[in-house]
């Protein structure tokens, strides 16, 4: 790293210079605990107010986030989210209730989850919802708790198997195998879609679900998807879906209508709080009314214009200490209501215009496994490339040095050296443009200088790193050189 060019705490700490001063106590003062429990070794910084803040904004500066430029994480929805979303969560009356307080102070947060609730399944096309899961792999755990509930409910102990595609998300299998069933997987066809062949062979009275993430992690609308349905109910199962990629379907297509039972929502992926950073999230899930009575609870219900917590009749319990990550739910209101259904159409169509506009300007330069429409999503693969000695990380890394983060490469698994890209609905053309051109340049890079590929990344603060002890034994803390 050329210190030069970086701004470094270690080099600017010097002793007795204060960078921050204490406010007067607001609790009664207490002794310290006994000098053998304090830690008299740590080697704490001693810099100035403004080195602090000039360091930390010398760190924001090399971190790369949606706010600064192209994020196309497929599988992740990386999007621009209405900032006003975020200071509507902020409202007094919204920020500073706390879970704890009698319900009857909070009836304007209880007509917001109870309406939340009436929105989701509303586009679902179900017919009840719990906002209570925290995260979308909270809402898959309470979709196959509920399955459970369910079959054991009718005296059908024996279903302990799911049925998973071979493309799914990784959480899917990982989930089902937590609420103890046993995991099967159902390849995919020629196409990219579900083997029917082989759902039709493993469907049977031992199945309690198939979960299928719908579009599907290829990007792709399984066609099949009602015949689907009638495999798995004519034996008893049942239809779980995986809505992580709703951002392709708003106003366009209801789990519901497609013979869903079950779907669990990413209000952090589709619904306006951005995405990742560990959180926080919501995963709602939203459920047909042979399900309703097994939902998390609380839920909320109305009484004429009273609302009120309530517990459904055989719910499988709660999935945390609160009501869910209510601050999630206020931004996802907002963003229902400012645009509306005909608003919410749109965002599935630019979400699906933009995915194909990429797909169809990189297929003569990446081989394009599915050739296809797609809807929120394209994956290509770096075969093509690979048969020239260049790796799909390779050009992941290269990317960077074009000022764009990379795609999710390697995965979904079923497609060798997968490049996966979701432009999501909020980016325009002209980036769309600027990130095609770039990635044209470097498939050009990859014939006429490959170790240029070999080596990237050449203008990150940080060079390529061994990624496997980065993974096991990653540096986290700050030491005084």
């Amino acid at each position: 790293m050329n210190k030069s060019k970086h701004y470094l705490l270690p080099d600017i700490s010097q002793p007795g210079k204060i960078g921050c001063r204490l406010p007067e106590l607001d609790v009664p003062a207490v002794e310290l605990p006994p000098r053998e429990l304090l830690r008299q070794e740590l080697a704490l910084p001693e810099v100035s107010e403004t080195e602090l803040v000039r360091y930390f904004t010398s760190l924001s500066r090399r971190n790369y986030g949606v706010d600064t430029g192209f994020y196309p994480l497929g599988s992740c929805t990386m999007k621009y989210n209405p900032k006003w979303h975020e200071n509507i969560a902020r409202f007094p009356g919204f920020q500073e209730i706390h879970p704890c307080q009698p319900v009857d102070t909070v009836p304007g947060a209880l007509q917001l989850m109870y309406e939340l609730q009436e929105l989701l399944a509303e586009i679902t096309g179900m017919n009840a919802a719990s906002l209570a899961p925290m995260a979308g792999a909270q809402g898959e755990l309470a979709g196959l708790l509920m399955v459970k509930a369910y079959h054991r409910s009718r005296g059908e102990n024996r279903r302990r198997k799911i049925l998973v595609p071979d493309s799914a998300h990784g959480t899917n299998p990982a989930t089902a195998t937590m609420c103890g069933f046993e995991v099967n997987t159902i390849p995919s066809n020629g196409d990219g879609n579900l083997d029917l062949v082989s759902l039709t062979r493993l469907m049977n009275e031992d199945i309690a679900a198939l979960t299928l993430t719908m579009p599907t992690t290829l990007g792709l609308f399984d066609p099949q998807i009602a015949e689907i349905s009638n495999i798995v109910h004519e034996k008893g199962g049942l239809l779980i879906g995986d809505g992580a990629n709703l951002n392709s379907l708003l106003g366009k297509v209801k789990f519901g209508d497609l013979g869903f039972d079950c779907v669990q929502l990413n209000l952090h992926k589709t619904f306006s709080t951005p995405h990742g950073g560990g959180g926080p999230g919501a995963g709602p899930v939203c459920v047909k009314s042979n399900l309703a009575d097994f939902l998390p609870s609380p839920v909320v219900s109305k009484d004429k214009r009273e609302y009120q917590f309530a517990k459904p009749s055989a719910s499988i319990g709660r999935l945390g200490a609160a009501y869910g990550n209510f601050g999630v739910m206020v931004k996802a209101y907002a963003y229902i209501r400012s645009l509306g259904a005909e608003g919410l159409k749109e965002v599935s169509e630019n979400a699906v215009l933009n995915a194909n506009y990429i797909k169809e300007k990189l297929k003569p330069y990446y081989h394009l496994p599915y050739d296809r429409t797609c809807l929120h999503e394209v994956v290509f693969s770096g075969n093509k490339q690979k048969a020239k000695g260049v790796t799909t990380l390779d050009i992941a890394k290269r990317i960077l040095d074009y000022g764009f983060h990379p795609p999710t490469i390697y995965f979904p698994q079923v497609v060798e050296e997968a490049i996966m890209i979701e432009p999501t609905e909020t980016e325009s053309k002209e980036t769309l443009d600027a990130f095609i051109k770039a990635m044209i340049e470097i498939a050009g890079e990859v014939d006429k200088e490959p170790e240029l590929l070999h080596n990237a990344p050449h203008s990150t603060p940080v060079r390529r790193l061994d990624e496997v002890n980065a993974a096991r034994k990653p540096n986290l803390r700050w030491k005084m050189r």
